[in-house]
Parts: C-alpha cells; structure tokens; sequence
C-alpha cells in the first residue's frame, strides 16, 4: 500500500492516494492561501467520518431513520503541549431511535477503523532517500 504526497507549491500539501487527491493548505495568517483544510482537521474529521460511516450502516442496516442522525466532535488541548487530550463524539440521535439500540451504537461506533488504530498506533519509520 503506498500513498504519495505531492507539494503543489505554497503551503499546500497534497496526498494522493486510490486514485483521489486530498488538498491541504495552511490558513492565510500562517503563510497559506486557506483555499483547503489543515492536515489536522483532516485528521478530526477522520475520525468523526469514520465513527459516523459504523453508525450510518447501523442504522440503515435496521432500516432506522437517519434523516435527524448528526455527531459532533469536542475536544479539549492541552494548554502546555498544545495536544489534544480528550475527543468526545456526541451522537444525536433522531427522536424515533429505539432505545434498546444505545449501547450497541455505542459499540458499534468504538468499531472506528481510526480509533483503533490510536487505541494501538502504528510505529512511524521515517527515511531520507537521495533522488
């Protein structure tokens, strides 16, 4: 499996990868154009849009409304580290969500292929390769 990033020129940074390209900019007040997200949004969302596809599936899967369906994501940085420290994913559910079904949305939402992958992070191996 191999993604390659690609320096458009700028602040931009972009990832390609099965045949998409994934555009990153930095905000204006930090040498960018702000013309796409920070790769660090990107990574919040990856983890809100991964928790939301289990819980989508879910739902349609038990044919349950999705039309009120929506997540946020709160998360708290620590002030020294300027890391985050908490990701909390508030699911709202529509207002016809059975009850008997929240503690396997909850499960079902912990399945996020991302989360896992911060329960048990991979080891990154960084190489400097001569052209």
């Amino acid at each position: 499996m191999k993604m390659t990033i690609t320096f458009p020129g700028k602040k931009k940074v972009d990832a390609h990868y099965k045949g998409f390209t994934i555009q990153t900019d930095q905000p204006t007040n930090e040498g960018g154009d702000g013309e796409a997200a920070e790769p660090f949004t990107l990574f919040l969302a990856s983890i809100g849009t991964c928790t939301g596809i289990y819980i989508l599936s879910f739902l349609q899967e038990r044919k349950l409304p999705t039309k009120d369906l929506n997540m946020t994501l709160v998360f708290t940085k620590n002030q020294t580290t300027k890391l985050i420290e908490t990701i909390t994913i508030n699911i709202q559910t529509p207002p016809s969500f059975p009850q008997h079904y929240q503690k396997a949305l909850k499960k079902v939402a912990e399945l996020c292929t991302v989360k896992r992958h911060l329960d048990n992070p991979p080891k990154i191996d960084i190489q400097i390769n001569s052209n």
